[in-house]
């Protein structure tokens, strides 16, 4: 999913570009680039915090009584 979030914004920006004739469209492309980008790596951070916690919730050592 993240290589997904991550190639979707490379290639919305790449398109873009390509297409941005005038300053200001290329402003606002970067803008919104920008924008995706940072909503991409919250949710990749957001999934790795879970994945974390996930794992030392796992790890806990199970009482044995002798």
């Amino acid at each position: 999913m993240e290589k997904f979030i991550l190639g979707l914004a490379i290639g919305m920006a790449g398109g873009a570009l390509v297409v941005a004739n005038n300053c200001k469209l290329l402003n606002l492309v970067k803008k919104n680039q920008e924008d995706i980008m940072q909503k991409a790596e919250c949710y990749i951070d957001k999934k790795l915090d879970e994945l974390e916690s996930g794992s030392k919730q796992d790890k806990k050592p199970a009482k044995s009584s002798n």
